[in-house]
């Protein structure tokens, strides 16, 4: 620490944030608490699912866009009371067989929102509003189905002068927002590239934040690139280390989306019993995930290989 004395300020020390995920899931996940779970076609937080599937943790609402593979995961580990989502299905594979049966069934709470309506809710989330407007509910007939997708009177009057009567959405405010990113510095600055999709907004929404990172690097390198970093440390309480954290997604630049995994979860979630074996072998028999890409094996994740496209250096400047 520079002395004072010297004419230059302190500097402040800042908190290592760095856990491993299993310290983090059970400081941040309780029993019934809202859980975001976000990430688009890549960055999909599938160890942390895993990991809240190994505690045993139950009653949850979880919030994701893209109810996908690790929601099926997660409702199939009797860990999710309520769904809150917009597009619903196990991507160009098929689809969700425990998610169906728990709806249909009635055992499982789902409310319906477009992507759009989601991003919205996180909007309003992270802003601190009472609820969000938009246009794209005009025609549709999903209001029908959620009574929390309510109109209101716009207080500007229309162009025609009269008075417009416009959709909202209310705030999504979770206890804690879980997602998944590239890198990060052991402070907690997450830098994304490639699809970003609402990260960020989820993060600001919630209480808490816990971050999953392929790797975390120095300080020196996230500083050296700080317009990739998407969620800066101040709006984090824990960064978790996690190489291959996203299988079967993809996470640009590390590994490959697992096609073949996505083909061969519709016949494991369409089968209950077959269902109840894998999440007892690959999750609840593996001690975390380090365990269980072992036992998907080196070979296997040889054909998920990344080649490289580097992008091009930026000068940023500095002063002579």
């Amino acid at each position: 620490m520079t002395d004072p004395a010297a004419g230059s300020k302190p500097q402040r020390s800042r908190p290592d944030k760095t856990m491993s995920m299993r310290e983090a899931i059970a400081a941040h996940v309780t029993d019934g608490a809202t859980v975001a779970l976000e990430g688009f076609t890549h960055l999909i937080p599938t160890a942390a699912g895993h990991e809240i599937i190994r505690q045993g943790r139950s009653d949850l609402t979880i919030a994701r866009m893209t109810a996908d593979v690790v929601t099926d995961q997660l409702i199939a580990g009797d860990c999710v009371r309520r769904l809150i989502s917009s597009f619903v299905g196990n991507s160009t594979a098929g689809s969700l067989g425990e998610l169906r049966r728990r709806i249909e069934s009635g055992e499982l709470r789902f409310e319906e929102y477009s992507h759009h309506g989601m991003i919205c809710r996180y909007l309003a989330g992270a802003q601190r509003l009472p609820f969000y407007p938009l246009r794209s509910y005009a025609g549709s007939d999903i209001p029908s189905v959620n009574p929390d997708i309510r109109k209101v009177t716009s207080p500007y009057p229309a162009s025609d002068g009269g008075a417009e009567q416009i959709y909202v959405v209310p705030p999504l405010n979770p206890d804690v927002t879980i997602v998944q990113a590239q890198r990060a510095d052991r402070f907690g600055n997450a830098q994304i590239w490639g699809l970003t999709g609402i990260q960020a907004e989820a993060v600001y929404a919630a209480q808490r934040a816990i971050v999953v990172v392929e790797e975390i690097v120095a300080d020196e390198v996230v500083r050296s690139d700080p317009n990739r970093t998407a969620i800066p440390a101040h709006a984090v309480d824990a960064v978790v280390e996690c190489p291959g954290g996203a299988h079967p997604a993809f996470v640009q630049g590390y590994y490959d989306r697992d096609g073949e995994f996505y083909r061969e979860w519709s016949r494991i979630s369409g089968d209950p019993e077959r269902l109840r074996d894998w999440l007892d072998e690959w999750v609840r028999g593996t001690e975390d995930h380090h365990e269980y890409l072992a036992k998907l094996g080196t070979q296997h994740w040889d054909l998920l290989a990344a080649g490289e496209a580097w992008s091009e250096p930026v000068n940023y400047g500095r002063r002579l």
